[in-house]
């Protein structure tokens, strides 16, 4: 998983990331209607590029590469993956 959303995004969900994304990775997005049951952004492991554009963007620090995801949001690396898997 190239990048992972962690915990400061919890009712944050300020888009900038969505916006600068070149190949749609993050979702909900504020069009799809997960977006109001959501509490957070995810990004999607199988279509990031790793390009990291939006890392920078996000205002509340919450974007990480997976390496440097810190040790206290570590199961935010699952938890953005599973809201990809088929339910």
């Amino acid at each position: 998983m190239p990048y992972v959303i962690c915990a400061p995004c919890i009712s944050t969900k300020d888009c900038s990331c969505v916006d600068v994304c070149p190949v749609d990775a993050i979702h909900p997005t504020k069009e799809e209607a997960a977006f109001s049951e959501e509490k957070q952004l995810y990004i999607d492991p199988d279509m990031c590029i790793d390009c990291g554009a939006c890392e920078p963007e996000c205002p509340v620090e919450a974007i990480f590469e997976e390496e440097y995801v810190p040790d206290k949001w570590s199961n935010y690396i699952e938890i953005n993956a599973k809201w990809f898997q088929p339910k």
